[in-house]
């Protein structure tokens, strides 16, 4: 299977729900942090991967376009299921457009939305022989963010598929660099409100929980212009110590335990709408990776993930946003041993 990753021992069951999405207080030492992965290109879909899952991030900055769509859900369908994940999306129907764009490959079997914040789930023309089961939730965070209609919290789609279980979770957090400490109690406290009311509390985890969103974790300790021109001379690498997510989730504070493919794109975030420039307005904003798909195996069944890619799609040009896609494929061994 090439690179595995985020495969850890077989568990015994839990007893218990467990204590969160996010963050788990009785985490050990070596599961702190995020860990960085590489990627491993070769898919062999359908042959070596019981599931392969396409998953898209985008904060449309209220815009939507028929071209930008099927730009960012691209030609190949080398996928079971496609996640796509929208902040400050239009109140157009988007799924419709999503639906046209996948050129009748895939149906929609899943969706939830709170104001602007919208996830979507998307499976091939068989797919409802292989679902087990669907729950949806959404958790708001924030005094004032739906007023301009742009809601902050999370929406999460859980899913059986073909005994696979999962959880997606798309979120749009507190902006602006000071407000590190408000992100993070952010996610802790989606992380354990979804969901709490639905499941039974003796169920076992998810085989995989995927973050994915405009998390709006900001560099810190580099002024806009050093950091920019880093990234000119294409030596972002340099900028990932400067990472508020990564500083965070290494101090224990959130996802602990949590993968994530290396950064080899640049920060997705701001933009000149129409452009690959970076914001060029009176505030200059500091270039930043808010923009992220993280994901962690709770690995009951002993389940192998592989990351295909993790990449911004920087012709697509929108939004102040880059959308990011990841690709990921799940094995179960003792079921292709079988």
């Amino acid at each position: 299977m090439g690179n595995q990753l985020c495969k850890r021992g077989k568990l015994s069951r839990w007893t218990k729900r467990p204590t969160g999405f996010v963050h788990d207080h009785q985490t050990l030492p070596s599961e702190i942090g995020i860990r960085t992965v590489s990627v491993d290109k070769a898919c062999n879909f359908s042959t070596t991967s019981n599931l392969c899952i396409s998953i898209v991030t985008w904060n449309m900055n209220g815009q939507v376009s028929f071209e930008d769509l099927a730009e960012m859900v691209g030609s190949k369908r080398d996928f079971d299921l496609l996640v796509v994940g929208l902040q400050e999306a239009p109140r157009k129907n988007v799924a419709t457009m999503l639906l046209a764009a996948l050129d009748e490959s895939h149906t929609l079997i899943g969706k939830v939305a709170m104001q602007s914040l919208q996830l979507y789930l998307f499976g091939r023309k068989n797919v409802g022989s292989f679902i087990e089961e669907l729950q949806v939730d959404k958790e708001s965070v924030g005094g004032c963010g739906g007023i301009i209609g742009r809601k902050k919290g999370a929406v999460a789609i859980r899913i059986n598929y073909n005994g696979i279980s999962l959880v997606f979770i798309s979120c749009h957090l507190s902006a602006h660099g000071r407000n590190v400490e408000e992100r993070n109690y952010e996610c802790r406290h989606i992380s354990h409100s979804l969901f709490s009311k639905i499941l039974n509390p003796n169920s076992r985890p998810a085989h995989m929980i995927v973050w994915l969103g405009d998390l709006n974790y900001r560099l810190q300790g580099i002024d806009t212009h050093p950091a920019r021109n880093l990234i000119d001379k294409d030596l972002h690498h340099k900028l990932h110590g400067n990472d508020q997510l990564l500083q965070q989730a290494g101090e224990g504070q959130i996802f602990n335990g949590f993968c994530e493919g290396t950064l080899t794109f640049k920060p997705t975030y701001k933009y000149n709408k129409g452009s690959s420039n970076y914001d060029t307005s009176h505030k200059v904003r500091v270039p930043a990776w808010t923009d992220r798909i993280l994901f962690k195996i709770e690995d009951t069944y002993n389940v192998e993930a592989n990351l295909r890619s993790y990449e911004s799609l920087d012709e697509i040009y929108g939004s102040d946003h880059k959308p990011v896609k990841a690709h990921i494929c799940l094995r179960l061994p003792q079921t292709q041993s079988n």
